[in-house]
């Protein structure tokens, strides 16, 4: 088998660090649970479980180089000085992660402080990857067909003339792919590619780490705080950490209807724009320029990051609909980093609960405007609709 360790401990989401962040200073004591979810039912060789356990346990050694250090300091001045030294203090610890598995099938358990085990979910994703497809033995494409895939939608992204990410570091192929996809992406000087969502990466090939927050910041919201209280406290707190940095707001943790009515002028006008993650894009265009209209605010002045399941024909679709309606750019993740002539896998980390006070566990619930992709316990899912009257 190869190596599969991780080189730095920048091989994860920007979104990974930003929250992290605001987590040391807004909640430090608080624990949670994260779970595997295998949504894509895909069936683990005998051994995949000590395969992964060897890999995470090698992941204790990584440590911030001083470099590192350096290009966060200088490309990500909002994340301050004593973060960085705890982060170059930071170590994984692999006793937060808890793996078995019953046949073909796998169970991921992490464990611990929040603002410990922020960092495992991606890393943790990429690595059961990478895995799945060197232990069942998949041959992917050769590395010049992966770079000619890329230069090709690249070429046609620019003629788009669409500013777009690289976004798919939690269901990449491998490590090499999404090197090879980085390299092909910044070959071309005049290209439309801004940055990637990977830090090692964005690092290495002198791009900007792109991502501002994730579901799991408004779950976590939801089990402390309320549902009817989630979204505005999730954002009022990253205002209150970022002040006006990282101005991308994430719509669809309660369903998008839901999110803007809390997401009130002060909000719309503070906020660069939003993110798009689950259902109709074309339909949520349309609600998020019907909101910035109403509050009196030029649509023209604010953009839509797109960031669901994207391929070309989608993103083509997409920009000739919002064209002189919004601003709009892409984030786009698995089309890129595994395409590669296999099946991609479909596989996801989810928040699942957060511990009281007294000690208690609070499941999270995740109310996508897919309802395929509503997350938690059945019973939260349940109370959450009612509170938030989120009708089938």
């Amino acid at each position: 088998m190869q190596n599969m360790t991780f080189n730095s401990i920048l091989d994860n989401d920007f979104y990974k660090i930003t929250m992290q962040n605001a987590v040391v200073k807004l909640f430090p004591s608080q624990t949670v649970k994260y779970e595997f979810i295998n949504r894509g039912k895909h069936q683990f060789p005998e051994g995949f479980d000590q395969a992964l356990r060897e890999t995470v346990n090698k992941m204790a050694e990584l440590k911030l180089t001083k470099d590192e250090k350096k290009f966060l300091a200088k490309t990500c001045p909002y994340l301050d000085l004593p973060y960085l030294d705890f982060l170059e203090g930071y170590h994984y610890d692999p006793s937060e992660v808890k793996i078995s598995q019953t046949g073909n099938d796998l169970s991921v358990i992490v464990e611990g402080l929040w603002y410990r085990t922020i960092l495992w979910e991606v890393p943790l994703l990429a690595l059961i990857s990478e895995l799945h497809y060197e232990m069942n033995h998949m041959e992917r494409d050769s590395n010049e067909v992966v770079m000619n895939k890329t230069l090709e939608k690249a070429d046609s992204l620019n003629k788009l003339g669409v500013t777009f990410a690289e976004f798919g570091t939690r269901r990449r192929h491998s490590y090499k792919v999404q090197n090879l996809v980085m390299e092909a992406l910044t070959q071309k000087k005049d290209s439309t590619f801004i940055g990637s969502s990977n830090v090692h990466f964005a690092m290495k090939y002198g791009v900007k780490p792109i991502g501002t927050h994730a579901h799991e910041w408004f779950m976590f919201h939801g089990a402390e705080f309320g549902f009817k209280m989630a979204n505005e406290l999730a954002l009022e707190h990253w205002v209150d950490v970022y002040r006006g940095d990282l101005g991308v707001a994430l719509s669809d943790t309660y369903t998008t209807d839901v999110f803007f009515q809390q997401f009130d002028k002060k909000f719309a006008k503070l906020f660069d724009g939003v993110r798009h993650d689950s259902g109709d894009p074309l339909e949520f265009a349309d609600k998020t320029i019907a909101h910035y209209k109403r509050h009196g605010i030029n649509p023209l002045f604010k953009y839509i990051i797109f960031s669901d399941a994207l391929n070309l024909e989608k993103v083509e679709e997409i920009t000739n609909y919002c064209k002189g309606k919004i601003g709009v750019s892409f984030g786009i993740g698995t089309n890129l980093t595994n395409d590669v002539g296999l099946k991609p896998m479909n596989i996801v980390m989810k928040l699942i609960g957060v511990q009281s006070l007294n000690n208690e566990w609070i499941p999270t619930v995740k109310l996508s405007d897919e309802k395929g992709k509503y997350t938690g316990d059945p019973k939260m899912i349940e109370l959450a609709k009612e509170f938030l009257r989120i009708k089938d």
